[in-house]
């Protein structure tokens, strides 16, 4: 006998209906009804006398019912216990980010962490992805939040996890001439003054740029690098350049325009990042949380 065999009985009970437990459970009825005859072959006796359109329980069934709740809450509060012993020695979780494609996700991220687990302080560290998983592999961090590099070989001794692509575009100042078109070519931005990310903490940024342009005769010029991407766009702003990036205009406002690219580069892959093996429970919470901020967006 299982957990799942008590939880499918108590719901089939408490609707007096197995479509209606069905749909609750998230399960096809079929398997439903099979798991609670399973359930009455192991007893040795009936929990339910049914109906063409209802069920209803047996005497002894009523009986179970009581017995079959209780085991459940205890089954709940026995897990609360343990993760409470588990985390007891965890205050702290180290998270490294980039902030910029993560600006509309982290606060909920954070937000649906701190209710369950409201005694682990996050520690952000806002940097760059190399530094990220470095930090990683030589145990500064526990998660990090990464734009994938075009280079898969640069995680193949991590864990990894999509929670969302984002559109390549091209960032320009408000009074740029692009600002009046809603799309430029590649041919166009190659041509222009280029503001970009410094090479050295952002190399996977300069890979990204080789196979965007690979196809375009004349490459594209870098006349300017910041360590941030706060920093490129308000260079941007400035009138310095372009920038070629994610749609960051969450972050940004009316600071630049984001114009769509032709042809269109293949869309960002954007996820969270740990080290093989198992996570801690904050670290799995996290993990968690992150994946239904995405799923909200």
């Amino acid at each position: 006998m299982e957990l799942r065999h008590l939880r499918y009985f108590v719901a089939v009970a408490e609707a007096e209906n197995v479509s209606r437990a069905a749909l609750k459970l998230h399960v096809s009825q079929p398997p439903l009804s099979r798991q609670i005859r399973d359930l009455e072959d192991e007893l040795g006796f009936l929990l339910l006398k049914r109906t063409a359109k209802s069920v209803s329980l047996t005497e002894a069934g009523r009986t179970f019912l009581n017995e079959a709740r209780a085991v459940l809450q205890r089954a709940v509060e026995g897990v609360k216990k343990a993760r409470a012993v588990a985390t007891a020695g965890e205050t702290d979780l180290t998270v490294g980010y980039s902030p910029t494609p993560f600006a509309e996700i982290l606060p909920k991220t954070l937000r649906g962490f701190q209710r369950a687990m409201p005694k682990v302080h996050v520690r952000l560290h806002d940097w760059s992805n190399k530094a990220i998983l470095d930090g990683l592999r030589a145990g500064r961090l526990q998660l990090g939040l990464i734009t994938r590099s075009p280079k898969t070989g640069a995680l193949r001794d991590v864990r990894f996890e999509e929670l969302l692509r984002q559109r390549v575009c091209v960032a320009v100042a408000p009074q740029h001439p692009f600002a009046r078109r809603r799309a430029i070519r590649l041919t166009e931005v190659a041509a222009e003054p280029l503001i970009g990310l410094t090479r050295e903490d952002y190399p996977n940024y300069y890979d990204l740029l080789s196979i965007i342009f690979s196809k375009v005769k004349q490459k594209p010029r870098v006349i300017e690098e910041h360590d941030s991407m706060s920093g490129v766009m308000s260079a941007v702003e400035a009138g310095t350049g372009v920038a070629v990036a994610v749609d960051f205009g969450y972050s940004f406002g009316n600071r630049v325009k984001f114009l769509h690219l032709t042809a269109e580069p293949k869309p960002f892959s954007v996820g969270i990042v740990a080290t093989k093996g198992r996570l801690s429970p904050a670290a799995d919470k996290f993990w968690q949380c992150a994946k239904e901020a995405s799923a909200k967006k």
